[in-house]
């Protein structure tokens, strides 16, 4: 067993096993993590035995702390079909060995949500649990199990009503600029922060991985006013960004949306997933996860574990 740390020379392999892997997707992808490189130094790690690859961990060092991608909102160990629970183990082995011959104090470790998985991949959890690592922090997320929806709640479906009446068109948009105003005019206003990615960034990264990334906008007549970008896996349709002008909140233009992605354009999606409802410092954002409850998410757990190397 040993470990390399990633260099451009791996770039094509990596992203066949990420492609080949049972719990990777699309955000694992090179071009993808290096996008934001100069935010975010790589640290990503790849783990032989011999020659065969056995497992990727996109990850970032800073301040002597090794850590699942910090681009990322997860990404622990990358696995093919071929992982069983001994050899995580002697990954795990290998990783603590390697990161104490480095001078590396801390690992925090964000492992990939269930149901990104696309088969069972929880053996990095097993092995986290021997290596005694602590569970440190638990967002919580509301995913719909696509084969057993959920009615919509009395407020989400008056909402679809008024947007019916007002004559609201839904459909897949490439204009991510418009939508990214409404964005960050949102964001300014409601929380005085910013989005994640510029509007340069989107559009570059929706152009990169078009089947991934989408962008599904309402109009009233020939205005936009909501749209939801969606961040599409095997598994998983995520909602990355969702955003309304106050027109568009008043008409229930972003119910449309959502109802079409649900009924129409993701109906074979396993788990449609409305991302987490946590306030920077981690207190749950009771109205919003109530929202998302309204349209038949429940919970799904994204979470983090901590080692400690002295």
């Amino acid at each position: 067993m040993r470990i390399t740390r990633y260099s451009s020379a791996g770039h094509d392999e990596w992203d066949k096993f990420v492609d080949q892997s049972k719990n990777g997707v699309f955000l694992f992808r090179r071009d993808y993590l290096e996008y934001h490189a100069d935010r975010f130094p790589d640290h990503s790690l790849m783990f032989y035995d011999g020659d065969e690859l056995l497992a990727l961990m996109p990850a970032t060092l800073s301040s002597g702390v090794l850590s699942s991608h910090a681009g990322l909102t997860f990404g622990g160990m990358v696995s093919n079909n071929n992982m069983k629970v001994g050899p995580m183990l002697e990954v795990f082995a290998e990783l603590v060995e390697y990161v104490t011959g480095q001078g590396i104090s801390r690992l925090i470790y964000k492992s990939v949500p269930h149901i990104y998985h696309r088969l069972p991949a929880e053996e990095d959890l097993y092995a986290l649990f021997v290596n005694r690592a602590r569970l440190v922090r638990r967002d919580v997320s509301s995913t719909v199990d696509m084969k057993q929806r959920l009615e919509f709640s009395k407020g989400r479906r008056y909402a679809l009503k008024q947007a019916q009446k007002h004559g609201v068109n839904v459909a897949r948009s490439f204009d991510f600029k418009t939508f990214m105003s409404i964005e960050e005019q949102l964001l300014v206003t409601k929380y005085d922060a910013k989005p994640v990615h510029s509007t340069a960034e989107i559009e570059m990264l929706a152009a990169r991985f078009p089947d991934n990334i989408k962008l599904f906008a309402a109009h009233d007549e020939e205005t936009m006013v909501a749209g939801v970008i969606i961040y599409e896996s095997a598994q998983v349709a995520h909602t990355q960004y969702v955003g309304a002008t106050e027109t568009g909140k008043k008409i229930g233009a972003l119910d449309l949306i959502i109802r079409y992605l649900l009924d129409d354009y993701y109906r074979e999606k396993k788990y449609f997933d409305f991302g987490t409802s946590i306030e920077p410092g981690g207190l749950l954002n009771a109205g919003l996860i109530e929202n998302k409850q309204g349209f038949g998410g429940r919970a799904v757990v994204y979470d983090f574990y901590e080692l400690d190397f002295h």
